[in-house]
C-alpha cells in the first residue's frame, strides 16, 4: 500500500496562525525521531542502538512488542523511516519532507510504502482506509506537538 498526504505548516495569507522556522520545523522532526514518546502516548520506549551522523537505529517497544528500524536524515529537508521485515511485520517506509513552495510558506509531505498488499476486498478496502485516516491523524498531532514544543522554546537550541 502506498499513499501521501501534506500538511500545511504556515499559511500566508493568515496572520494569525502559529508561524514555524524551517529550523524550528526541522528540529521538531529529528526530535520526533530521537525521542518519539514526546510524540506517541502509547509509545513505551525508544532505544537508540546506533547513531552516525546522518541515520540512527532505533528499538521501539510497544508492551511485549519490539521493532527495529532506521531513520536517515537528510538536513533541512527530509526524514525517512525504515523498518525491514521482523516476524509478522511486512517492511514499510515513511518520509517526512519539507516542501517550500513558496518562501517561508512550509509544507510537510508524508509518504508511506507499506508491504502490506492493496486488496480489493471490502475489508481490505475498509482496512486501508482507516490505516489512511489514522497516519493522518497521526500527522496532524505530530505536527501539533512540533508546534507546542516551539512555543514552549524547546526547538530553539536542539542541534540541526
Amino acid at each position: 500500500m502506498k499513499f501521501h498526504h501534506l500538511v500545511e505548516i504556515n499559511d500566508p495569507l493568515n496572520p494569525l496562525s502559529d508561524f514555524l522556522t524551517r529550523e524550528q520545523l526541522w528540529r521538531g522532526l529529528v526530535l520526533r525521531a530521537e525521542a518519539p514518546t514526546l510524540f506517541m502516548s502509547h509509545l513505551d520506549e525508544c532505544t537508540i542502538l546506533d547513531r552516525t551522523p546522518t541515520s540512527i537505529s532505533r528499538a521501539l517497544r510497544y508492551g511485549t512488542v519490539v521493532i527495529r528500524d532506521r531513520v536517515s536524515f537528510t538536513p533541512q529537508q527530509e526524514v525517512l523511516y525504515e523498518v525491514p521485515a521482523q516476524g509478522e511485520i511486512a517492511a514499510s517506509r515513511m518520509t517526512m519532507r519539507i516542501e517550500e513552495p513558496q518562501p517561508e510558506a512550509f509544507f510537510v509531505r508524508f509518504d508511506y510504502e507499506e508491504g502490506s498488499v492493496e486488496g480489493s476486498g471490502t475489508m481490505d478496502e475498509f482496512y486501508n482506509e482507516f490505516r489512511r485516516s489514522a497516519y493522518y491523524e497521526a500527522d496532524l498531532d505530530t505536527i501539533s506537538t512540533i508546534r507546542r514544543l516551539a512555543d514552549e522554546g524547546r526547538l530553539n537550541h536542539l542541534p540541526s
